[in-house]
């Protein structure tokens, strides 16, 4: 763990040195940081009907994001966004049963996935949120046990903790499967993202699935394509590791976020989802890394539904403000 630690804080440090940034990776205020780079307020929307969307607007947001509907539904949505000053600018595309065993839901999975980026069309949006296939039923490592080291040819892992790998095999074997049947449909839905003009934007997830940032780096380079890029869950992954390093790893490759909070518990491995603001994520250093990167798109407000949409607002500009 020790090793892990300096790792990050060398990587996390590094990155700062280059951009300007004071490190300060404590709860501190960088409000005195000129932050360079102007991000965007959005919400999640089951309907972007026009109530929901005026409430929204009314609250201080600039936009949403929201769910699969047909071509001409989307256009329409749009349109009453517009007229409200809002931009509806991803799609909640969501789980893909890529790696399934069954063919009716792999095909499913790909059907769904091109409706969501012609809605994303129709919408005026820029990107898909696809998840991964699930992996599970096996013997896994727990969260920051993970040390996974891969294959720089076929991606495969090559060991998930540093000792005893033995043991976890066969989740090894499950997860290279989901990892190659999901890169095959992600190769064959490049052409449809083209034909759209929308990236497909892939989130960080509990599927057991890219637990370790430099691999989903490489994922996505891999197809060295512009429309495969990262949807960034800020509060995902922190059972796992800090955000500030899957920020600083997937640099360039992230093109939206997901604002969310995780409190650990006291053994670190685990815990749970909290409103913003109120969880284990370090927002100041969270926005200095966001910056750094040189990010300047939409910071999407997930959970936190016990507050108020007007208190979210208010919660969101505080981060956005590096506090």
């Amino acid at each position: 763990m020790k090793h892990h630690l300096n790792r990050r804080k060398f990587l996390l440090t590094s990155l700062y040195a280059a951009t300007g940034l004071t490190v300060g990776l404590t709860r501190t205020s960088c409000a005195d940081v000129p932050f360079k780079h102007t991000l965007h307020k959005a919400l999640i929307v089951d309907e972007p009907t026009e109530e929901v969307l005026k409430k929204v607007k009314d609250a201080g947001f600039e936009g949403v994001e929201a769910g699969i509907v047909s071509l001409a539904e989307a256009i329409k949505a749009r349109k009453v966004a517009e007229r409200l000053g809002l931009r509806i600018h991803s799609v909640i595309r969501g789980w893909a049963k890529f790696n399934s065993r069954n063919s009716d839901d792999v095909e499913s999975s790909f059907a769904t996935t091109v409706d969501a980026l012609f809605a994303a069309r129709g919408y005026g949006a820029d990107g898909i949120l696809l998840v991964p296939g699930r992996v599970g039923g096996q013997t896994i490592p727990k969260p920051r046990e993970f040390r996974v080291k891969f294959d720089r040819k076929s991606g495969h892992l090559r060991a998930v903790v540093e000792k005893d790998n033995d043991r976890y095999r066969d989740y090894m074997a499950a997860h290279d499967h989901a990892y190659d049947t999901f890169r095959a449909a992600i190769g064959k839905l490049i052409p449809k993202a083209e034909e759209t003009g929308v990236v497909i934007a892939i989130e960080n997830v509990w599927n057991n699935l890219f637990v370790d940032p430099q691999h989903m780096a490489y994922f996505i380079d891999s197809f060295n394509s512009p429309w495969v890029r990262s949807y960034f869950d800020i509060g995902n992954h922190v059972k796992y590791s800090a955000p500030e390093e899957w920020i600083a790893i997937l640099g360039k490759r992230i093109v939206k976020c997901h604002v969310k909070d995780f409190k650990l518990n006291t053994g670190g491995q685990g815990g749970s989802f909290v409103n913003i603001r109120e969880g284990s994520v370090n927002w100041p250093a969270v926005r200095k890394v966001l910056e750094a990167i040189g990010y300047d798109g939409w910071m999407t407000i997930e959970g936190s539904e016990e507050l108020s949409i007007e208190e979210q607002n208010r919660r969101l500009d505080l981060i956005i403000a590096g506090k």
